[in-house]
């Protein structure tokens, strides 16, 4: 008796197919979503802009909601992602490059970005939740620039948190009232950052900050 062959599904092709097509309605989205907020956008609006019909969004994010919260998680997996790469470059690079990241995610996805910090519509758990892996993140990479580790003591973990809480409540500032130019305000962000890491030195000099690089004459 012939062996029977396992029959071969598109299975692969199709859940491709299904991928792609949803990336692609998130690249959209991130558009849509770029300066507008939430509640300004119905699900109307969203079809019509996109091209696509409202059934096609609802079959793959079963609502508005989902729809918007995957967009959010797009957005921050490539901050996040692209923040804690360049593990080759020096620290005081990283720091410059990680700061300047996460302001030009702010400058070009200003409306996802007071959602994530703001914690989004109304008290939403799950944006808050991605919220804190953000801050987690970004304070993850400065620990690794700054101390050679991510697992670092309450104290210096805490100096870190706060300077990033303070971040984000100047970014969100400087998103409405673009006065300053975006180097000039990583450069700020890079002192107060330094200001910080000097704090949790004097606080615990198991921790102490790092020292600037030094240029030859």
């Amino acid at each position: 008796m012939r062996p029977q062959r396992a029959a071969v599904r598109p299975r692969t092709r199709g859940t491709e197919r299904s991928e792609a097509r949803r990336a692609e309605l998130i690249a959209i989205g991130r558009k849509l979503f770029a300066d507008t907020s939430y509640d300004a956008l119905s699900m109307d609006d969203i079809a019509r802009q996109a091209h696509v019909a409202k059934g096609l969004i609802y079959y793959y994010f079963q609502s508005k909601r989902g729809y918007y919260l995957a967009i959010i998680h797009a957005s921050v997996a490539d901050l996040v992602d692209f923040a804690a790469s360049g593990v080759e470059l020096p620290a005081v690079d990283r720091v410059h490059r990680t700061i300047d990241t996460y302001l030009r995610f702010a400058e070009h996805h200003q409306a996802a970005y007071r959602a994530i910090v703001s914690g989004g519509v109304g008290f939403d758990t799950e944006v808050h939740a991605i919220r804190d892996g953000v801050r987690e993140a970004i304070v993850a990479t400065i620990a690794e620039g700054a101390y050679g580790r991510r697992d670092i003591a309450p104290l210096a973990r805490m100096g870190l948190l706060s300077w990033v809480c303070s971040v984000e409540g100047a970014t969100l500032d400087w998103i409405d009232r673009p006065e300053l130019s975006r180097d000039t305000m990583r450069d700020l962000l890079v002192k107060t950052l330094g200001g910080a890491l000097r704090a949790v030195e004097e606080l615990d000099p198991s921790y102490p900050a790092p020292q600037p690089a030094r240029r030859d004459a």
